[in-house]
Formats: C-alpha cells, structure tokens, sequence
C-alpha cells in the first residue's frame, strides 16, 4: 500500500468516524427467493449525531438471494430519505456547512450509501442529502430533505 492510498484511507475513517449509527425500523419483502434471503427494501432511523431533536428516515433496498444471504451482493442504489425535527433545535456554535451524518456499505467492496448534511444559513434550514457513492465511478443516485429550524411549541 502507498502512502497516499493510507492517508486517503484515514481521511475516509475519520470522515465517518462521527457518522450515526442507525436502528432498524423494519423491512418489507419486495421479491420472494426461493433459496436465500428474500429482496427487500427496509426503513433506518437515525438521529443527527450533532444536531439534538432531528431525526431522519431512510429506506433502501436490499438485496436476497444466495449472494444477499451471504453479504456478497451489492444492493441496488434506490432509496428515499425523510428528515424531522422531533423538539427543540440548538445549532452548535460552530456548524460545518457540509459534513457526513451517516454511512452504510451497499456492498462488500467500494459502495456505500452516505447521507450529508448541508447548512443553508440563508433559508436557516438544515439539508440532508443522500448519495450512493461508488470509489471508483460514483452514481448519480440521491435524494434530499430539509428541516427548517424553526421554534418548538410551548
């Protein structure tokens, strides 16, 4: 391994070491498979590992079959992505206009499902945005929420 690709290597752990971690809400069987794991598209919570009282929704598809059984087959990259503010929000004094709330491996190797947060200081509302993202190619793959901060009820 070269230097570069180690400190590419740490860079990338790092980015995603502050990344959430997410609880199944539950799946749903879009295909039945005979041997193996069915196919299926499941819903993730996870809250903002930064920003208290937000939390966001996504589901994907997974795959089944003997290889989706196996944790061999890449997932295909659909998903849809819902974010909401569930009580007071407090913006930490020094919020990064882009940083990654949340990854997870679409396949054994080099795909992944990241979600980012922008800050939209203009509209005072936060943007998540959700990509599939390949090392070697990327995919054009997304899908966006906002939570506008906004006061909570009394």
């Amino acid at each position: 391994m070269t230097k570069t690709s180690i400190k590419c290597l740490c860079g990338l752990l790092i980015a995603y070491a502050g990344a959430a971690l997410a609880e199944e809400v539950g799946c749903v069987t879009t295909a039945w498979k005979l041997v193996g794991a069915n196919h299926k598209v499941c819903v993730d919570a996870f809250e903002d590992p930064k920003i208290p009282n937000v939390i966001c929704h996504i589901s994907q598809a997974r795959t089944g079959g003997i290889s989706g059984t196996l944790g061999l087959a890449e997932d295909p990259s659909q998903f849809s992505l819902a974010c909401r503010q569930t009580g007071p929000i407090n913006l930490p004094a020094k919020l990064p206009n882009e940083e990654t709330v949340f990854t997870e491996n679409t396949s054994l190797l080099f795909k992944s499902t990241n979600i980012t947060r922008l800050w939209d200081a203009k509209h005072n509302t936060l943007v998540y945005l959700a990509i599939s993202r390949k090392v070697i190619e990327g995919a054009p793959a997304n899908s966006v929420s906002t939570v506008p901060v906004m006061p909570w009820g009394k």
